[in-house]
């Protein structure tokens, strides 16, 4: 869900903000009403998953914003971005939801793709220090 918005951002006719603004809310309201269903979410939780998502995407998008307007071109450090904003949201996420929900959150997919960035920055740390 992240890499489509910030793929958007990075767009060589990028969408208006306003555009890429209400994409962005539409995303985070599935993503919460989703949530919320699937792990029975409590209010407060509900309201903590909210407020996640909107800050973390927001910084998110503000970083990718500074780079394209910087015309980095190189995506490898726009991955970076976002998988740092994706690594903040797992990590936040654990601290809100009880051992039952973090479980099956896991299962969505989330614990394959934390996996992935995480081979994927040993890999290139590796890389670096050859």
């Amino acid at each position: 869900m992240l890499f489509g918005i910030a793929a958007a951002a990075r767009q060589q006719t990028p969408p208006s903000p306003e555009e890429l603004e209400k994409k962005m809310y539409e995303s985070i309201d599935k993503k919460v009403q989703f949530l919320s269903e699937y792990l029975t979410l409590e209010y407060w939780q509900e309201f903590y998953v909210d407020s996640i998502l909107n800050y973390n995407y927001h910084a998110m998008m503000d970083e990718l914003t500074e780079l394209q307007n910087a015309k980095v071109g190189n995506t490898s450090i726009y991955i970076d971005v976002q998988n740092k904003w994706n690594d903040a949201t797992h990590e936040a996420f654990h601290k809100v939801f009880n051992d039952t929900q973090w479980g099956k959150y896991l299962k969505t997919g989330d614990a394959r793709a934390k996996l992935a960035r995480d081979k994927k920055a040993a890999k290139a740390k590796k890389q670096q220090g050859s």
